[in-house]
């Protein structure tokens, strides 16, 4: 019987690729098992032969009021303009020039980007949403090799109230997989999600945080993939106990009313302050429906609305509003 072959032998976009496809099954298989209903299957095709995706979708259930859990893999061309607009945070993405006339070549450059992008909204208010994406950008030398390459991605807790043993174990377990390959990961990573995940018009943390960072390609791209392999690992373990504990506990109707006010917050920031949906939703052939998964079903906004100092509402605003070392 032959020896199992090595997957390291595959280029990294395709090594990525393998890796999210069985994220996602296994993500979506431990999320149902705290719920009463199961994801179903939504695939999707981009024109003109670009690629596609899956997305995984839970609603109505009695643990998730909705949730998705989204693998993407896209190709085709990026145009010169498209190459301009995204070398303002990525300076080694070049525009290739025609020798013959010295000026952008009009087609622009071959790209490659694939991920894992996951939000869960659960019913009950004591039970956080969390966030979770992983994701991996290239182009391509007209030769086929890598031009230019990064891996972005992170997961966060977003609670309406805090339960502090919850926002330690979250991060607990994203410190342990970083800590695996380097014990400054985790304080960077940390520091990155607290300030990318920042509601600025209102001076707040969209929740407590978590891991974040973007551009990645500071070291070996295998040695990144493992890294993102381990924090996908940290996932279930850091959130599934959470949702199990909270799931049940009983609420007030304003307990309730003031879930959906957080949820509001989290709309602002997706819609007003997301490099990730605002690339989605610019880039030609995307999937709205997909790209817009992560709102939630529910919302309310409230004029001016302010909770009563010392309540368990303005014990989350205060910590929302002066991030803590949960690890």
């Amino acid at each position: 019987m032959p020896a199992p072959q090595d997957p390291t032998h595959l280029p990294i976009r395709e090594q990525m690729e393998k890796l999210i496809r069985r994220k996602q099954q296994e993500i979506t298989k431990g999320l149902e098992t705290l719920d009463t209903v199961k994801f179903r299957a939504d695939s999707w095709t981009r024109g003109n032969d670009g690629g596609g995706g899956t997305s995984m979708v839970i609603q109505n259930g009695t643990t998730f009021e909705k949730g998705g859990v989204n693998v993407s893999v896209v190709y085709g061309q990026l145009s010169p303009e498209a190459i301009s607009a995204m070398r303002h945070e990525h300076k080694n993405l070049q525009i290739p020039v025609d020798p013959a006339t010295d000026l952008p070549v009009a087609d622009g450059v071959k790209f490659f980007a694939c991920g894992l992008s996951m939000v869960i909204h659960p019913s009950n208010p004591h039970a956080p949403t969390t966030h979770l994406n992983y994701r991996y950008f290239e182009t391509w030398n007209p030769d086929g090799t890598p031009q230019a390459w990064w891996f972005g991605g992170g997961a966060d807790l977003t609670p309406s109230y805090l339960y502090e043993e919850d926002a330690k174990l979250f991060h607990a377990c994203h410190k342990q997989a970083l800590d695996k390959h380097d014990a400054t990961l985790y304080p960077r990573f940390k520091k990155w999600c607290d300030e990318y995940f920042f509601i600025k018009h209102r001076n707040e943390t969209r929740g407590v945080g978590g891991i974040f960072f973007d551009d990645l390609d500071d070291r070996d791209p295998q040695e990144i993939l493992a890294i993102v392999e381990d924090c996908f690992d940290a996932f279930l373990p850091s959130y599934l106990p959470i949702v199990a504990k909270r799931k049940d506990m009983p609420f007030t109707e304003e307990e309730k009313q003031w879930q959906l006010l957080r949820r509001g917050r989290y709309v602002e920031f997706n819609l007003v302050l997301d490099r990730g949906t605002q690339f989605g939703l610019r880039t030609p052939g995307s999937r709205t429906e997909s790209i817009l998964m992560s709102l939630p079903v529910t919302a309310c906004w409230l004029y001016d609305h302010h909770p009563e100092p010392g309540s368990r509402e303005d014990k989350l605003l205060q910590v929302l509003q002066n991030p803590i070392e949960w690890a």
